[in-house]
């Protein structure tokens, strides 16, 4: 069962939905006291949020669980043992939004940024189109905002919008200064492209490898700021909370070291969750091995708002294996993509029998937004039963095409493919969650000292449908503009030396023989891929309520196999390694996935079902989904520790 809350006073109107398309309109006097511990004061997006879900049946709760570390500074006065640190602020993930934050609070204490493989794995690392920003006479910040807007099915936030689209083109001068490259013109001027959604060339741009630039520019000030300390190899298990009445506070989070497979304890006055997204709930996905959900997840389980799952964004153009002269020796950990901005250059799609088919889907053809490109392939797809279909950019001159899109032409050679000649085989894949954690105008949520910044946040900005290359600049903007109120979180807490003592450690499963450990990291990568198909067949590009429950009850009872699988083995819930905290990850975000999307009862942007194939005016509305009570959770759903509770 489904409850709609409209923020706000007074009579409080939801709808009850048994997810069978049967609802009712209810009433009932509430006060502000009644909902205080589910929506603060400044928890709206541009103080109007005007939908709110609670997810009573989906079993979601409240604390958290994740990995690994290495240093490049000697930390001294910021720790007090070997497995407990100390620091000002905490940093959780070491992507654009991550560094960029790092290095500004950096000015005023002592910075743990915190990363689960090494600092430069992480999704701006694999971007490849470029920033959009503002930065010629003719464009606009107006025009900027519409395309965006229209972009995202007119969900978006129009406060963010503005906020994102004015205070961008600083953002990107700052990276600039900061020694980041990008490629200029003839004229000596920035080289702006255009890309699909876009009216105006505005992407600013490093080749065909904006984000890898961007990222070592970044890493680069980052290693070398004497405040900032990099833990590579720490993988965020929960984030660390305590409870007084309604209001919950994070001051840190449990790691787990997956090089020397010691459990690290990070305590922080404010911590910044920039983890990335969740693609490898998919089989498919463009994401790298670090994206599985473990920043989504983590807050939800701390009792942090999260908005927009059902909006999952398909890159319509990630490299088909199958359609490449020489095959790849063995499956990709991820789908290589292949650029927006190829299909903004000239790029033409076309079937396998070279018949140019976007024009008959719609009238911007190649150049529609990503979540329209990417239905028509899926369709094409279908109606053809064929595995894939092309990309074409041969017919540009050979050498724009190099120096433009070197690193794809690179990858093909590599395969027989040589773009200049011959059409890309593509297929859409998993690429980006424009859901995530609920976010404010600075990156604040509903857990206090906790911010979020990057793909793991929802801030409204992209509505239904990510336009591109909008995700690096909406992580500069709100990495930027949680600055202030962290300074402020740091310098009104007082961190107790004690406080350590709180929680309970999460353990490793050092009592379990090799035996009983082998056969669970065995079954949960079956039932990893398992949980992976499900979501491809059931929740994928065109969704069906019937579909969406199938998905519901298949992943309930794969989790419900699982754990019981783990605890018949030996295992106990405050074990962790990594195979096993991203696991209880996946699950949770798939949930969350399939739970927005049997709530939106109609098709907008990213959410396609053919049950409600038309947008409804009366459902353009953020979803809002709230953890439920912690008792009958599921294991996945619940922090590892207990909180304190002070009264």
């Amino acid at each position: 069962m489904t409850t709609c809350i409209p923020a706000g006073r007074g009579t409080l109107h939801y709808r009850v939905t048994d997810y069978k398309g049967r609802s009712c309109s209810k009433g009932a006097w509430v006060s502000d006291v009644s909902i205080k511990s589910y929506l603060q004061k400044d928890l709206s997006w541009s103080k109007r949020v005007s939908k709110v879900l609670q997810i009573h049946r989906s079993e979601f709760s409240v604390p958290a669980l994740c990995k690994n570390r290495k240093l490049f500074k000697v930390i001294s006065s910021s720790k007090k043992d070997g497995t407990t640190k100390y620091f000002d602020f905490a940093v959780i993930g070491s992507g654009i939004a991550g560094l960029r934050y790092a290095l500004e609070v950096a000015k005023y204490g002592t910075v743990a940024v915190i990363t689960k493989a090494e600092p430069h794995e992480c999704n701006t690392n694999y971007a490849q189109g470029g920033v959009s920003a503002v930065l010629h006479p003719s464009d606009s910040v107006e025009s900027h905002m519409k395309d965006t807007i229209v972009a995202g099915a007119y969900l978006c936030d129009e406060e963010s919008v503005r906020v994102v689209c004015t205070e961008g083109p600083d953002r990107v001068r700052e990276l600039i200064a900061m020694g980041a490259s990008f490629d200029h013109g003839e004229d000596g001027n920035l080289h702006l492209a255009r890309e699909g959604g876009h009216s105006h060339n505005r992407i600013v741009h490093a080749a065909d490898m904006t984000g890898k630039e961007i990222e070592r520019a970044l890493l680069k000030e980052a290693i070398n700021n004497p405040n900032i300390f990099v833990f590579e190899h720490h993988f965020a298990i929960d984030l660390l909370t305590s409870q007084d009445g309604s209001d919950i506070t994070c001051l840190g989070v449990d790691t787990l070291n997956t090089v020397t497979l010691e459990v690290v304890r990070f305590l922080s006055k404010a911590t910044l969750l920039a983890s990335g997204g969740a693609g490898h709930i998919y089989p498919k996905t463009t994401n790298p091995l670090v994206a599985t959900g473990d920043g989504i997840a983590m807050a939800h389980r701390a009792q942090a708002v999260i908005s927009n799952m059902e909006f999952v964004q398909f890159h319509p153009t990630a490299l088909a294996d199958e359609g490449l002269p020489i095959k790849p020796s063995k499956p990709r950990d991820n789908a290589f993509l292949i650029s927006e901005a190829v299909r903004g250059d000239g790029g033409i799609l076309y079937n396998l029998a070279m018949e140019r088919f976007m024009p008959s889907y719609d009238e911007r053809a190649e150049l529609a937004p990503r979540d329209v490109v990417a239905r028509s392939i899926d369709d094409q797809l279908k109606k053809r039963d064929e595995k894939y279909v092309f990309l074409d950019i041969s017919h540009k001159p050979k050498n724009e095409i190099l120096s433009h899109f070197p690193n794809i032409a690179s990858m093909c050679l590599q395969y027989g493919l040589d773009i200049t000649r011959n059409p890309i085989p593509v297929v859409p894949a998993a690429h980006y969650m424009c859901g995530g954690v609920h976010a404010g105008l600075q990156g604040e949520t509903n857990v206090k000292g906790l911010y979020v910044a990057g793909e793991v946040a929802c801030t409204g900005l992209h509505g239904a449908n990510r336009l591109a290359s909008n995700s690096l600049l909406e992580a500069l903007v709100f990495a930027r503009r949680a600055i202030q109120p962290s300074v402020d979180q740091m310098k009104n807490s007082s961190l107790d030396l004690n406080a350590s003592n709180l929680w309970p450690r999460p353990t490793l499963p050092l009592s379990l023989g090799s035996n009983a450990k082998a056969k669970i990291l065995s079954a949960t990568q079956e039932l990893r891929k398992e949980l992976q198909t499900i979501m491809f067949y059931y929740v994928g590009i065109v969704r069906s309520t019937m579909r969406l429950e199938t998905a519901e009850k298949k992943i309930g009872n794969l989790e419900a196999k699982w754990e019981e699988y783990l605890f018949r083995h030996g295992w106990k819930p405050t074990m962790v390694v990594p195979e096993i905290c991203e696991m209880r990850n996946l699950f949770c975000c798939a949930k969350l996935v399939v739970s927005s999307a049997l709530s939106r009862h109609e098709s907008r942007g990213l959410h396609y079902t053919v049950d409600f194939p038309h947008l409804e005016e009366s459902e353009r509305l953020p979803t809002i989904i709230f953890p439920s009570s912690p008792l009958n959770s599921t294991w996945s759903s619940r922090q590892l520790q207990k909180q304190p509770m002070y009264q």
